[in-house]
């Protein structure tokens, strides 16, 4: 299954960080999403784009993961010749991403 089939998500950025929020639309898939959605795996699916760390924050309490992606909008929007300099469409890039449909 597709991210998208279980989650929404939302983008911001500030300089050259994009920050993207993964949040399940029902609380019981928040376990699916913290087991397959790692940082790593955010790393590499946008691999040859964010070029800097990736940092997982975990927030149960909402259903959501926030993860802040450093070196990811080729130098931020005033120096960035990018379509999409504020990386909005990296969030919905991620929900893209696959993960098992069922963890049994």
């Amino acid at each position: 299954m597709k991210l998208f089939d279980i989650a929404h998500s939302r983008t911001g950025d500030k300089g050259d960080i994009s920050n993207i929020s993964v949040i399940a639309y029902d609380e019981k898939d928040y376990a699916r999403l913290a087991t397959h959605v790692t940082a790593e795996r955010v790393k590499e699916h946008f691999k040859g784009i964010v070029h800097g760390d990736v940092v997982r924050y975990e927030l149960p309490s909402i259903g959501a993961l926030n993860f802040v992606m450093y070196e990811a909008l080729g130098g931020g929007v005033t120096r960035s010749l990018a379509l999409d300099p504020h990386g909005k469409c990296l969030g919905s890039a991620l929900l893209a991403l696959e993960i098992p449909d069922s963890d049994a």
